[in-house]
């Protein structure tokens, strides 16, 4: 952090898909998050009721999929889940 605000990659990232970006939340920011050292990235899918957790392990990307019923364990701290079923998302 600085007087200016945060410099740098953020740690996690989670983005809320529309079919209209689909391709470039899925393949293009995946891409730039990685090169950036994005630690964390969710892609939620309200359309597929999915979330897919991109967990950067050195140099790419490991992933897991989850579906709107999962209690999900956030990779980059010890003591963080997210319940999906507790979560409004738009679109479901």
């Amino acid at each position: 952090m600085t007087d200016r605000g945060c410099s740098g990659a953020p740690d996690w990232i989670i983005e809320i898909v529309s079919p209209s970006t689909s391709s470039h939340d899925y393949v293009r920011k995946l891409n730039l998050y990685m090169d950036a050292g994005v630690k964390e990235y969710w892609i939620v899918d309200p359309a597929k009721k999915s979330v897919y957790a991109y967990h950067l392990e050195e140099t790419k990307f490991e992933t897991a999929a989850y579906t709107f019923q999962d209690k999900i364990k956030v990779s980059i701290y010890d003591d963080l889940w997210i319940c999906m079923q507790e979560i409004e998302i738009p679109g479901t």
